[in-house]
């Protein structure tokens, strides 16, 4: 299959779900990570989240910090996540969370963790406490065990997205990225049945492709992943497809940096100034 360029016009020609009327309408989304070191990760996926429109939010974060959280993102729930003494998230940590995930149109795991057991043990049990409908994206650590536990995954295949760095993208393959980037994302998405963001690049494990055409060299900065995963996971929650959501998220994730490469500078312009610019360019492009 022929990969499509992510222009605005093809996109207006995909357009977004019309957003519900209220809060539990626009969807509900629960983002997992923020250990105690790392808890702005986390936070910046969830304000990305609402900058999209999605309606309900609820952060899972470790219990040393969460009343920080709370104060510091008043729009959010909290659910405090147990740590070991070094505050990393502990093993049997999602039992806090299963509840909220239970409820949640989409679900983000990954921004902010920091250790391999109690993310492995998370990402392991996710298909258990999600709802049937329940859409999930992994990002951050989490990709960088996901192929530890490709069986426990198994369930969420068609509803899964993932969006992998280099590093992490040679993770979830077993082996070194080639380079063509389409066909590294295409292996994963078929491997994991998951719509996956690698570097330019969507694929689908249908075999669809996608292209972006923008994104400044800014955007390779701390906590600009984050950013681009919660678009994608608030979109979801919103009531797009995986595939779309994922388009539709690298593209504005890429626009808003170049908005802010032309306000601030190519480099230098910080993750957390691309949240306001989201809402902006949803609007550019026609919703």
């Amino acid at each position: 299959m022929s990969t499509e360029q992510l222009t605005p016009n093809f996109l207006r020609d995909w357009p977004l779900p019309e957003p519900g009327a209220g809060k539990y309408g626009r969807g509900e989304v629960l983002v997992v990570g923020g250990a105690a070191r790392t808890p702005g990760a986390a936070m910046l996926s969830a304000l990305a989240a609402l900058r999209v429109g999605a309606g309900r939010l609820t952060l899972a974060v470790a219990e040393s910090v969460a009343t920080e959280v709370a104060v510091a993102v008043p729009e959010s729930g909290v659910a405090p996540l147990a740590e070991d003494e070094s505050g990393h998230i502990a093993v049997g940590a999602i039992d806090a969370i299963a509840d909220d995930a239970g409820g949640a149109d989409a679900v983000l795991i990954g921004p902010g963790l920091d250790e391999p057991d109690g993310t492995r043990a998370l990402v392991a049990g996710i298909a258990d406490v999600v709802g049937d409908e329940t859409l999930v994206v992994l990002d951050a650590f989490a990709l960088g065990v996901a192929a530890d536990v490709l069986d426990e995954l198994q369930p969420l295949r068609g509803r899964l997205v993932m969006t992998p760095n280099s590093g992490e993208a040679e993770r979830l393959l077993g082996r070194t990225c080639g380079d063509d980037d389409a066909a590294d994302a295409l292996a994963i998405a078929q491997r994991f049945g998951a719509v996956v963001a690698l570097s330019d690049v969507i694929a689908a494990p249908d075999g669809r492709t996608w292209l972006k055409g923008t994104g400044a060299g800014g955007l390779g900065t701390s906590g600009s992943g984050d950013v681009l995963s919660g678009v994608v996971v608030g979109l979801l929650a919103r009531g797009a497809e995986p595939a779309q959501a994922a388009a539709w998220a690298s593209s504005v994730h890429a626009t808003a940096g170049d908005r802010l490469a032309v306000q601030v500078g190519p480099l230098g312009y910080l993750a957390n100034e691309l949240l306001a610019e989201i809402p902006k360019v949803l609007v550019e492009l026609g919703r």
